[in-house]
């Protein structure tokens, strides 16, 4: 009697297979942390799994200069995930077609993601209103089908796994959907292997197939996966890693603790990220290094310390300088208390009464979008802010002829010291 032969195929170990993808990258991407080699990793093996999860964290290649590895970052993570397709231009539509072309779901990698989005750009608002909706399955958007007269509406999907690499920085909303990537140019003791498409293209392919075929094995484990969070991560920055965590933790070995030191890391890095959010900084800077305490502040007053900051963008908005309407438009985006918009006021002084505004309107919104306040902050603005107390504003100051401009909710160009 013959022994019938075992033809089911060995279990694959997700783990190493992992750390073979790591090792791939690191041969040729020169990235700034451990902890983007993790979440690249990740998000690259994520793709194979597209269909089993309620998200999907977009990845962003930035930096402020060329020739910082961005696109050869995009070209690996192209060998290593299924149906990529590689873009520097496309529209909206032509987007959506692809979603929905009966290959599958494809990894969209964009490269050179800021001539869509650059300045000169031109907002360019349906391919960025495709990103910010394809994060989430079952996002679709109403197109027209058919030529000239004989058209009907269809609805397309937007959800698919998307890469970018560019220059500078996103928009806001595609940030915060967002693993961002701060890449570098390689320092002289850096070094990568240099990539060659014709042999090396081949040994990413494997890797990739490999990735499918394991990906098959815990599609099911991760489907119903709800994977746990890292104290202090929620909302959109839990469902941007909720994918990857999945994925390690289907992995196992050292991959589900290492997964989370990377979201914790680059979570906190994204959060720190001053491009991040103008209306947020504008918050926290106000709270932090304008009223520091102050009940309420003149316009002009606030004008003059934020063109103080010489680390921040209030000098340069738009090649045009922080005025009292940019900031009122700014400001009017949240809310008081009492649910209504921040506007200025005036506030009662010797002098007269000058528009500006008060800490009890601006409270709520540093409550709920700024980080927690630091210990103590000690800057150029403080002892302009310390004349401003107990109803007493700098224009009421004897010693403020400096402030003049209080009374006209104005301030003329400075350049600062």
């Amino acid at each position: 009697m013959t022994t019938p032969k075992n033809t089911s195929k060995p279990t694959i170990d997700g783990a190493a297979l992992l750390d073979e993808v790591e090792a791939f990258h690191r041969r040729f991407n020169i990235f700034p942390s451990e902890a983007a080699y993790v979440a690249v990793t990740l998000w690259d093996a994520h793709a194979h799994l597209i269909d089993a999860f309620d998200g999907t964290a977009r990845l962003a290649f930035l930096s402020p200069e060329p020739g910082s590895g961005k696109s050869r970052a995009l070209e690996i993570v192209e060998t290593l995930t299924p149906r990529a397709a590689t873009t520097v231009n496309a529209s909206a539509n032509a987007l959506f077609r692809l979603v929905e072309a009966e290959a599958g779901t494809p990894t969209l990698l964009f490269d050179e993601i800021d001539t869509i989005f650059g300045p000169k750009a031109g907002g360019n608002e349906e391919v960025r209103g495709f990103l910010n909706s394809g994060y989430r399955r079952g996002a679709k958007s109403l197109r027209c089908v058919g030529d000239g007269s004989n058209q009907d509406s269809a609805w397309f999907s937007s959800f698919c796994a998307v890469a970018m690499a560019g220059l500078g920085s996103l928009p806001d909303t595609i940030l915060t959907r967002s693993i961002i990537i701060r890449m570098r140019k390689k320092a002289p003791n850096e070094k990568a292997e240099p990539y060659r498409r014709r042999v090396h293209e081949k040994q990413g392919n494997a890797l990739r197939d490999r990735l499918a075929e394991w990906a098959a094995t815990v599609r099911d484990q991760i489907e119903n996966a709800w994977p746990e969070m890292p104290e202090g991560v929620s909302d959109r920055p839990a469902d941007v890693w909720e994918p990857l965590l999945a994925v390690a933790d289907a992995a196992g070995g050292d991959w589900p603790e290492r997964a989370r030191a990377a979201c914790l890391e680059l979570v906190h890095a994204a959060r720190d990220d001053d491009e991040a959010s103008l209306g947020i900084r504008l918050l926290t800077d106000l709270r932090d290094k304008v009223f520091c305490g102050a009940d309420r502040m003149p316009t002009a007053v606030i004008l003059e310390c934020l063109l103080n900051m010489d680390d921040a963008p209030w000098g340069d908005l738009d090649d045009k300088p922080i005025t009292s309407r940019t900031l009122a438009k700014l400001l009017g985006q949240y809310v008081t208390r009492e649910l209504k918009p921040i506007k200025p006021r005036g506030i009662r002084t010797a002098s007269g009464t000058p528009k500006g505004y008060y800490a009890e309107d601006l409270a709520d919104a540093w409550e709920r979008y700024c980080p927690p306040p630091p210990g103590k902050s000690a800057t150029s603005a403080t002892s302009a802010t310390q004349q401003v107390s107990g109803g007493e504003s700098v224009a009421d100051s004897p010693t403020g002829n400096h402030h003049t401009h209080a009374e006209t909710d104005t301030l003329p160009l400075r350049v600062a010291g």
